[in-house]
């Protein structure tokens, strides 16, 4: 963190000091995120708690007809759009994990419309870049453009929230200077030392 400074692990609520070792454990590092936002416990814990709600829907119960691949392709494609480094390279590593191609979140990041994807993420992406973009103009059109690819009003609606709250993380990311962790680079590109 360059702008604001995060506060030490220690100093932590218990709550969130839990989360962050769980995912240090699970990870082997802390993602500057976690850090970053605790300076505000109240704001942290309505950020991950809807982060969650969108990313694992299946943690609170709920059923999505996105993949958690396609789920990170859409945070990577607009957070290029958005001009977010942390968020672009932090999902785009976990992009490279979930989809098994180690080229994707590159090719997602600078141009999707070239990416080695198929249709649907495709139309899934059109659909993503126009909430992010021009939300302004999205009309039943839209809609129907990707109701042939499988996807539910349902599904939309994460795709247009996944988009929505990532613009907003995008735009905290970036005012407040948080640089994307060196581990997150080569993550997914090489193989995990064992």
């Amino acid at each position: 963190m360059t702008r604001y400074p995060a506060p030490e692990l220690k100093d932590l609520p218990d709550d969130m000091r839990e989360r962050i070792l769980a995912v240090q454990e699970k990870s082997g590092f802390v993602p500057n995120v976690f850090l970053g936002l605790a300076r505000r416990p109240a704001e942290w814990r309505a950020f991950f708690a809807y982060h969650d709600a969108l990313m694992t829907p299946e943690v609170v119960g709920r059923e999505s007809g996105l993949t958690k691949g396609e789920r990170e392709m859409i945070v990577t494609a607009t957070s290029a759009a958005n001009e977010c480094l942390y968020c672009v390279v932090a999902h785009g590593a976990i992009l490279r994990i979930y989809e098994k191609k180690p080229l994707v979140a590159d090719q997602v990041a600078v141009n999707y419309r070239k990416a080695d994807i198929p249709p649907r993420q495709r139309a899934m992406l059109d659909f993503a870049m126009k909430v992010c973009l021009r939300s302004h103009e999205i009309e039943e059109a839209d809609f129907a453009a990707l109701h042939p690819h499988g996807f539910s009003d349902e599904d939309i609606w994460d795709i247009a929230a996944i988009t929505a709250f990532f613009g907003m993380s995008n735009r905290i990311a970036s005012f407040s200077g948080m640089m994307p962790n060196p581990e997150f680079y080569l993550m997914g590109r090489v193989p995990r030392a064992k």
